[in-house]
């Protein structure tokens, strides 16, 4: 049965060998020259880069973004529903091999290759990127760090346990609407909508997140947002540690308590644009204001995951997609022996 499963799914193996040298080469072209630049101070990286750098880093996070959706699309997906469509799993069932076997078999090979393409992607794509995950230049600019949503998903070990739960999840569906091309498309917007999910609401939670007051300065300041009136309301500020996820960011008054940025913020700005500015503050008209703010007692309550915790994360979101592609593959079976004839 493991043979037959390996000619079935040579075709899609050998895809992947290539496709997983060609980005191998990439990177291994590229990569040393970043890591050059990294050894001699992270404070020059991001102002150093090339185009075609940045262009890289952004692929290689669309890359992990994609391959999991794909391989659960198109790997998982028609796995069993293309076989109950044409017929061909009595074939199977009548050669003295059980319903459980055939199946746990096909899963089994599929999700095995998925994590080694999966995690060859992702090891690489980590090494590669590592110089530049969370580097911030001179002046405004900078690249998201590697716990902050845009890349975590595309970083460590968890693009493989996405791949096993999008193979599985595929393999579900297609078990229940025994057809490959609605299985895949039902398989793409699942997946897209958890990974949508996650982030937002399960991933903070995790690990138990760490809240600070942070004094509101023109060395924390990230950014003083206005409403579409021009008046100021709202303002972030960072942690001392950079890499750190920032959750949530909240204004507090002298007593200690939620509230909205004072009327004079208004006056005090000025006609001063909006300031958005990544590791320093370089509009002078708000020192001013930020230092009446804090002689006024505000400050900021800021709800984050610290960058030391990034392993940690990992692992649990980790546990959390194999333990639910666990589930899905014990549906799978019962639906396999009780409901498909």
């Amino acid at each position: 049965m493991i043979w037959l499963s390996w000619r079935q799914f040579r075709l899609h193996a050998l895809t992947a060998v290539v496709a997983v040298a060609v980005v191998a080469v990439v990177l291994a072209t590229t990569g040393p020259r970043l890591a050059d630049l990294a050894a001699a101070g992270a404070a020059q990286v991001f102002d150093r880069l090339t185009p075609t750098d940045t262009t890289l880093f952004w692929s290689g996070v669309i890359l992990m973004a994609v391959v999991p959706a794909v391989v659960g699309a198109f790997w998982g997906a028609p796995l069993v529903a293309r076989e109950l469509e044409a017929g061909t799993h009595r074939l199977a069932w009548t050669q003295s091999v059980t319903r459980t076997r055939w199946l746990v078999t096909k899963i089994a090979v599929t999700c095995a290759a998925a994590a080694v393409a999966v995690g060859a992607l992702t090891l690489g794509v980590s090494w590669w990127s590592a110089p530049l995950d969370g580097v911030v230049g001179s002046a405004r600019g900078s690249l998201p760090g590697h716990l902050t949503p845009v890349t975590f998903a595309m970083r460590g070990v968890v693009p493989v346990a996405y791949a096993v739960f999008a193979v599985v999840l595929g393999v579900a569906l297609g078990a229940v609407l025994r057809r490959p091309i609605p299985a895949m498309a039902l398989t793409l917007a699942l997946y897209l909508a958890v990974q949508v999910v996650v982030p937002l609401w399960v991933r903070p939670h995790l690990v138990p997140p760490t809240t600070a007051t942070v004094v509101i300065s023109r060395d924390t300041l990230d950014g003083i947002s206005a409403d579409q009136s021009g008046r100021p309301d709202a303002i972030t500020v960072h942690t001392a540690d950079r890499g750190d996820w920032i959750l949530s960011n909240e204004t507090l008054d002298r007593t200690g308590s939620v509230a909205a940025l004072p009327a004079w913020m208004t006056d005090c700005t000025g006609s001063a644009p909006a300031t958005e500015v990544d590791g320093a503050v370089r509009a002078q008209p708000v020192d001013p204001c930020l230092a009446r703010l804090s002689a006024e007692g505000y400050t900021q309550r800021v709800v984050y995951q610290p960058a030391g915790k990034y392993w940690t994360i990992q692992g649990a979101e980790t546990a959390l997609y194999l333990a639910v592609s666990g589930l899905l593959a014990g549906f799978c079976v019962w639906w396999t022996r009780h409901r498909l004839s």
